[in-house]
């Protein structure tokens, strides 16, 4: 199996023999999303990964997923300050106090985008006009580490409560729920990717 999943041509930036990051690039990383847990659930980890290598991420996901209730925002922003300590003592999970606060006040001002747009979906979407932005990168080294969309999104973020939110943080997240398609341009996923139809923001955030 090994041989099958090595003959499509990845982003240079995969290790085909970490099966979690494989897997993740060819089922995940960029696919656009529509689902407001697991906006969330990618705002959590970007916010986790700050400073760290997305391969240590991914390994403790899972442990992410247990602490944090499934990445539910409601019972997340709920978190009392006893919980919230007893977090840094989880060793599924990055013990950084700083990031660990970050996710429950994120969750907090989470629930209120959704009252406000009826979904964080129709909001984070709305700084791409609902349509993937297509990169045509060759190289890992050309892709940017943020854009004009991320500089917005992380300062709007930021005016609502969020943190670990910077335009860095901000870009990595597009990255991964699919509204930047950063996929090298001969990479597998960027074919199967590119054609994904656009979102009515417009009708989404009336309705």
């Amino acid at each position: 199996m090994r041989r099958a999943a090595s003959s499509n041509k990845r982003c240079s930036w995969v290790n085909v023999d970490d099966p979690l990051l494989l897997e993740y690039h060819d089922r995940e990383w960029g696919v656009p999303v529509h689902n407001d847990p697991k906006h969330f659930e990618i705002l959590v980890l970007s916010g986790a990964q700050a400073g760290l290598n997305w391969s240590l991420v991914l390994k403790k996901r899972e442990g992410y997923r247990r602490a944090f209730d499934n990445f539910d925002p409601e019972k997340v922003a709920r978190y009392s300050e006893k919980q919230t300590l007893a977090l840094l003592a989880d060793p599924r999970i990055i013990r950084n106090r700083m990031k660990i606060e970050a996710a429950v006040r994120n969750a907090r001002a989470f629930l209120k985008i959704q009252d406000e747009f009826g979904g964080f979906d129709p909001y984070c979407w709305g700084f791409v006009d609902g349509k993937p932005k297509l990169g045509r990168w060759k190289t890992t080294q050309q892709i940017p580490a943020t854009s004009p969309e991320s500089e917005a999104f992380s300062k709007n973020l930021k005016t609502r409560g969020f943190s670990f939110v910077g335009p860095t943080v901000a870009y990595a997240y597009m990255q991964a729920a699919g509204l930047v398609n950063d996929h090298l341009a001969g990479c597998f996923r960027y074919r199967v990717l590119r054609g994904t139809k656009p979102v009515d923001i417009r009708s989404k955030r009336d309705s």
